[in-house]
């Protein structure tokens, strides 16, 4: 690698920054950040990045520390006179609030990509965006990866007999039949209704799976109150077998439970996010290698488009 070339990571995420600079041959940069008696933090640069190409590694999922560090990432290498700064967000928190779902609500999807603009990025990676059209929020490039990379060759290596793609709502139709079509197998639509936020009033499953061996697909699972759901009422209906994937893994509160307590036999993962939990069934497969020849491509001015199986 180019010694101009300088890669940070956020507290949270340099377990995914250290995949990265494995795969590119670099050391991870120097960086601290020292916490006040308050909780305020500052970032510190214990290294020159005047002239250089920096990418900042940070997934800014809960807590808000995660997305302060990184927008104190940016303004600190902005003022270090780095020559770009890149922010590569595998997993792009808040980007559930996309739209007014309602009167009187925020979104905070746009409002998170006008502070990371205001701070001065030139440039964002990230992973399955909750919505694609959130790239439109942003007024740099985005290089927006789809985890289909890493998961398709993984439920190919499944070998399944009868295989099923299906979505746990109607919402991932278009993802779910991007897969199917990939994999040249029918596909199935769980529709559901909500109550609340986190949630499911009611479930039904459109087409026949009996007999089938049925993979959902999602871009994130969040309490796992869908997906497990959606699972057992899957198998209820003939299913030979039930797995899900997945891009983030959020898995939070009861998520383990559930997921340890459904019919599914497995729920596979990128690690995006990093998983805190125990469930026995929870897989996680690696986008280190997927972000970094991303990075690759990005600083030789190299097509990405051979990044997409989809």
């Amino acid at each position: 690698m180019n010694s101009n070339i300088k890669i940070f990571s956020g507290t949270k995420t340099r377990y995914l920054a250290e995949k990265i600079c494995e795969n590119l041959g670099c050391p991870l940069g120097d960086l601290t950040i020292t916490y006040f008696a308050d909780g305020e933090f500052e970032v510190c640069y214990e290294e020159s990045i005047r002239g250089c190409d920096v990418f900042l590694v940070q997934s800014t999922f809960p807590s808000t520390d995660n997305l302060m560090e990184l927008l104190l990432m940016v303004d600190a290498a902005k003022r270090a006179s780095a020559r770009t700064v890149n922010a590569v967000v595998p997993y792009y928190g808040w980007a559930r609030q996309d739209r007014k779902s309602k009167p009187r609500v925020s979104i905070g999807a746009k409002l998170v990509a006008n502070m990371l603009s205001v701070a001065g990025v030139d440039r964002i990676m990230t992973m399955d965006l909750h919505a694609d059209q959130e790239q439109g929020f942003f007024e740099v490039p985005v290089d927006h990866l789809f985890a289909s990379t890493i998961l398709l060759p993984y439920i190919k290596k499944l070998n399944l007999q009868n295989l099923c793609i299906a979505t746990p709502d109607v919402g991932g139709s278009k993802r779910a039949s991007t897969y199917a079509k990939y994999l040249d197998c029918p596909m199935v639509i769980c529709n559901k209704t909500r109550q609340r936020a986190n949630e499911v009033a009611s479930m039904e499953v459109i087409g026949d799976v009996e007999g089938m061996d049925v993979v959902l697909i999602d871009d994130m699972v969040d309490t796992a109150g869908t997906i497990t759901k959606a699972a057992d009422l899957i198998k209820s209906k003939g299913a030979r077998s039930v797995r899900a994937m997945a891009t983030h893994c959020i898995m939070s509160g009861p998520a383990d439970e559930r997921v340890a307590q459904s019919a599914l036999e497995e729920i596979v993962f990128t690690d995006s996010i990093p998983y805190k939990g125990s469930c026995e069934k929870v897989k996680q497969l690696s986008v280190g290698e997927l972000f970094a020849e991303t990075i690759r491509r990005v600083l030789n001015n190299e097509s990405i488009s051979s990044q997409y199986l989809l």
